[in-house]
């Protein structure tokens, strides 16, 4: 049997790097007394997150943040613990640096590193995260207890695609980090106040706002869809859109934190388990492009006849 006791952290994310990497410790090391084999913590949870957390990265103490990565490993190594941990990646001047997600293993060995494919902006790269960020190319798979695992960030939820992908690469498990915190409570009450109020009893969420709606929704049916579990990690920074959680593959929530509080979810991932799965015997077919169930009736005139009664 494949199980997997997964970790999901959430804390107050802040531009300060050294308490940002106290949580990160603390967290760790909750996860392992109680039992969790990998801990996965926010997007930007060492660095913090620019544009929200700190204006830019002008003056930004890139030796202090290697230093923290580096603790973070040593403590992996010390606790024989995988972490999944968000932080900026520096690139070579003049290119922004990645948003990342390391993944570090154990024995402390950073074996892949995820680079936020879809960073949020316009295309001029003046806006959201673009203004700060390169973007990344790749997927990032690994193995731990004999499941695949793969991640993404953030606004990476909006492309459907990607989730598809990691299915083709036979991933079971997804580490989502999100940043979708700090945000002052008048613009998240704006927020919800463009939505309109007269939605709110058919939008129930942790907070009336797109984030708070669509994130949590689009989790559930990305689950579902691909039939994957998924550690949806955010920071409780306040105003903080919604609590870390984690989707069990037909998806069903089967964990969640508070929201606007630190906490640690560790929850079991099953690969064995039997789980209710509509869409096991076409989703491979759908996924090469054969867009139907069953078999077609290619010799019938009257299906043919798209304009006939």
């Amino acid at each position: 049997m494949a199980t997997l006791r997964v970790a999901t952290c959430q804390f107050p994310v802040s531009s300060d790097v050294d308490a940002n990497h106290a949580w990160v410790r603390r967290q760790i090391e909750t996860a392992v007394e109680r039992g969790a084999d990998v801990a996965h913590f926010p997007e930007g949870a060492l660095s913090g997150y620019a544009g929200t957390d700190f204006a830019s990265f002008d003056g930004f103490e890139w030796d202090r943040l290697r230093d923290a990565a580096d603790q973070v490993r040593a403590l992996a190594r010390q606790l024989g613990v995988w972490v999944v941990v968000g932080s900026a990646h520096r690139l070579r001047p003049p290119h922004k640096p990645h948003n990342s997600v390391y993944v570090i293993n154990g024995a402390g060995d950073v074996v892949d590193r995820y680079d936020k494919r879809f960073c949020s902006g316009d295309p001029d790269g003046r806006s959201g995260d673009l203004a700060h960020y390169a973007p990344g190319d790749h997927h990032s798979t690994w193995d731990i207890n004999g499941i695949t695992c793969g991640a993404l960030i953030c606004h990476d939820y909006r492309y459907p695609e990607l989730y598809r992908a990691y299915k083709r690469h036979g991933v079971d498990v997804v580490f989502h980090s999100f940043h979708a915190a700090n945000a002052p409570r008048e613009q998240v009450e704006a927020i919800g106040a463009a939505i309109g109020p007269a939605l709110r009893t058919l939008n129930p969420a942790p907070t009336f706002t797109y984030p708070g709606l669509t994130m949590p929704a689009t989790m559930t049916a990305a689950a579902a869809s691909s039939h994957v579990w998924i550690s949806c990690s955010n920071s409780s920074a306040r105003e903080s859109m919604w609590p870390a959680f984690f989707l069990r593959a037909d998806g069903i929530t089967i964990g969640r934190l508070r929201r606007n509080a630190p906490g640690v979810l560790v929850s079991t991932v099953d690969t064995e388990q039997e789980i209710y799965d509509s869409t096991a015997s076409w989703r491979d077919r759908a996924m090469e492009g054969f867009l139907h169930s069953g078999t077609l009736p290619r010799d019938d005139d009257r299906s043919a006849n798209r304009t006939a009664l």
